[in-house]
């Protein structure tokens, strides 16, 4: 995994907030500059959920940014996790916010919720590459997909260890 795995959630947002744009530079940017990407949407704690705009604003623009920021911390802040019964869109994939948003809580999660996460993230490649994801360009399905791929490994091992079956 990168350097950046080892760093607090706070401080992670934090440096990733500060460069939005790595992965359009290199193909071979790695998985950090993906996770450097999406982390650029990512807060820490507010409301309850009830900003999705960010769920679907898929650019760099600083607007974007903002609200996938609000999204993901009102999504964290959610006590009920009720964002978790919502079903996802494919911009929502290629935001990474809710995505994002299991990896922040994965420990909090239960083994029913983290099971929800892992099917959902392995549902996102398919979503991103076919009829739902036409509106979105080869960069944003790639990290997408990048993204889903390792939630669901973050959420597999989680569940590995916490979870009987």
């Amino acid at each position: 995994m990168s350097d950046t795995a080892v760093v607090s959630s706070d401080s992670r947002a934090r440096m990733a907030c500060r460069s939005v744009r790595p992965m359009a530079r290199s193909r071979s940017a790695g998985l950090g500059a993906v996770v450097a990407v999406f982390m650029a949407g990512c807060g820490s704690s507010g409301a309850l959920v009830t900003n999705t705009a960010g769920l679907s604003c898929v650019d760099d623009s600083p607007r974007c940014v903002g609200e996938r920021q609000a999204a993901l911390r009102d999504m964290t802040s959610d006590t009920s996790k009720s964002w978790i019964q919502q079903p996802p869109t494919a911009a929502a994939y290629a935001s990474g916010v809710r995505l994002f948003a299991y990896k922040t809580k994965k420990s909090e999660l239960t083994c029913t919720e983290l099971q929800r996460g892992i099917t959902e993230a392995n549902a996102g490649p398919a979503i991103l590459r076919g009829p739902a994801g036409a509106g979105l360009s080869p960069a944003q399905v790639s990290r997408g997909v990048i993204l889903a791929g390792e939630v669901s490994r973050e959420l597999s091992r989680e569940r590995s260890r916490r979870c009987a079956g």
